[in-house]
């Protein structure tokens, strides 16, 4: 990896009409393209709203294949710009079997690489479990908690809700990630109150910020913006509070984004996450020989 490494996320609304939703997003990337950035990170299921509030088989018709119509639109971009792009997709990958797919493409190589959701949410407003299989998990393969190795370093991809997971960021630490990114997508009920909305936000904030910390990396977070009803008409939509950001290896904010479109671009020194191990070596102070119950769901 370079000493420097420009990076860039897109924050922006998305639709049902995939096709608007990705001229969204191939505009923002063309835009921290322009500003020098090498690795762009986009947001989860940037293509199409978040159809996950409601449960409805028909939806099952919008997932892609992994080199479908919006894989090979991201890799055209990924050739054109010069650039290590990383996606996401809604992805079919045989028939009743479905995931939450972040999609890594690299300059002229095209795809190098993909990374299935592993941890699956089920709650009022985000019925994933319903659309999504968790990953498989096979190091072999690199499938799981696997970084993805591409021209500007090895890249800790998760998806969302793996955000509150320590578990998977440090797994992905102990194998040699380079940044961790977080394409997410995630807002409020409009039924809570601010105090309770700022709470949220700023556990959201925090916990990834967190990561970056424990263990020593840069952490890009790409959130959606804008309120997206549900349209089976059951739900109260959700308002997407943006709020991506960038930070360095010891959690220090770089750059962060408001509740509105916009693109962060920013100009990190890798050098600093070897400076910051050797100052914090919690990699060589951990404790392996006690961590076994770490397996177990609950220890009773």
């Amino acid at each position: 990896m370079t000493t420097t490494l420009t990076v860039g996320l897109v924050q922006q609304p998305a639709w049902p009409d995939k096709a608007q939703s990705l001229a969204e997003s191939e505009a923002g990337i063309r835009a921290v393209a322009k500003q020098g950035a090498e690795l762009v990170l986009l947001q989860e299921l940037h293509a199409t709203h978040y159809f996950c509030q409601y449960e409805d088989p028909a939806l099952f018709d919008i997932a892609e294949p992994l080199d479908g119509p919006t894989g090979q639109r991201l890799a055209a971009l990924a050739l054109e710009l010069n650039i290590v792009l990383v996606g996401s997709i809604f992805e079919r990958r045989a028939a009743g079997l479905y995931h939450n797919t972040a999609v890594v493409y690299d300059r002229d190589k095209g795809r190098v690489g993909h990374y299935r959701k592993m941890h699956i949410p089920d709650d009022p407003g985000f019925y994933e479990k319903f659309y999504f299989t968790p990953g498989d998990v096979d190091a072999s393969r690199q499938e799981g908690f696997t970084p993805i190795d591409t021209s500007v370093g090895k890249l800790g991809v998760l998806v969302c809700w793996d955000q509150w997971y320590p578990e998977a960021a440090r797994l992905m630490a102990l194998s040699g990630a380079e940044l961790l990114l977080y394409p997410t997508a995630i807002g409020w009920d409009p039924r809570d109150d601010d105090a309770e909305k700022q709470r949220q936000k700023e556990a959201w904030t925090l916990i990834q910020r967190a990561h970056g910390v424990a263990n020593g990396l840069p952490v890009l977070a790409a959130n959606r913006v804008g309120f997206e009803a549900d349209l089976s008409g059951v739900g109260e939509g959700i308002q997407f509070w943006g709020g991506s950001f960038i930070c360095g290896p010891q959690g220090e904010q770089l750059a962060h984004a408001g509740e509105e479109s916009q693109q962060l671009v920013v100009t990190l020194d890798m050098e600093r996450c070897e400076k910051t191990r050797r100052m914090w070596p919690y990699l060589r102070d951990r404790r392996i020989d006690a961590y076994g119950d770490l397996t177990r769901r609950y220890r009773d």
